[in-house]
């Protein structure tokens, strides 16, 4: 199919009451139980929460992962549950710049090919596709490692590679799975900063899931699942009332 990109006025995430379930030992969990949630172009959401509140599986639904069993996802106007496998993995490759919490990295592959990988499947050629992924690296420090595969890469570094991925494609929505869950504070802050910039100059939607505090105060918004409540904080960090049908649930 020929993916048709909305334009950027266009590139808004929208959840109207999203449900996803799971099954385990016999019992329904409501991993994401009535979420709803808005984020513009140009704008940064910070989801922070602990573990096994379903942020993941809330970024998995939005990449058109996952399927909801209500509710609706829209991105640019377009329902998400409408397309078919084809047109969700073209959505995946050509609009969203995924961070994955454990990397995805090829293994015995280059940091600069692993970076350019998204671009090549998109059609690109290797030396197009490099050339464009390695400013990307130099941006998350990693100029001098590139051509490093990712077994003599650290955890840290690893990690920055599949960020350079994510963004090397200039998608229009951008979700980051704990990006920075591997980094010390100060790269983490210069991570978080990049992605916040990316959001406020090229007009990214980015939603980023983290358990950092300091870095969720970077972004422009920020929201909490906790208790089964998604709910949004003021500009002093503090807590408002749960946002108006907004929920999300136990756990993944």
């Amino acid at each position: 199919m020929s993916w048709i990109l909305p334009s950027t006025e266009e590139r808004t995430l929208e959840l109207e009451r999203v449900v996803k379930h799971y099954h385990e030992a016999g019992e329904e969990v409501r991993a994401v139980d009535g979420v709803s949630l808005t984020i513009a172009p140009g704008e940064m959401v910070a989801l922070y929460g602990p573990s096994g509140s379903g942020k993941t599986t809330l970024l998995l639904l939005i990449a058109a992962l996952l399927k909801p069993e209500a509710g609706t996802i829209r991105y640019g106007g377009l329902d998400l549950s409408s397309l078919s496998e084809a047109e969700a993995s073209e959505y995946l490759l050509r609009e969203v710049g995924f961070v994955f919490q454990n990397f995805h990295l090829m293994p015995r592959v280059s940091a600069v090919e692993n970076a350019a990988r998204k671009l090549i499947l998109g059609g690109l050629g290797m030396r197009e596709a490099t050339a464009r992924a390695v400013p990307w690296l130099e941006r998350v420090g990693l100029g001098e490692r590139l051509r490093c595969t990712p077994e003599k890469l650290s955890g840290g570094e690893r990690q920055r590679v599949a960020i350079a991925r994510a963004l090397a494609a200039e998608p229009g929505l951008i979700l980051a799975d704990e990006p920075t869950g591997n980094l010390d504070s100060a790269r983490s802050r210069e991570i978080i900063e990049l992605l916040r910039s990316i959001a406020h100059e090229r007009g990214a939607a980015v939603l980023l899931v983290t358990h950092d505090q300091e870095a969720a105060v970077i972004a422009d918004r920020r929201c909490t699942l906790r208790d089964g409540k998604l709910t949004e904080s003021d500009s002093q960090g503090e807590q408002s009332e749960p946002l108006a049908g907004a929920a999300a649930g136990a756990r993944r």
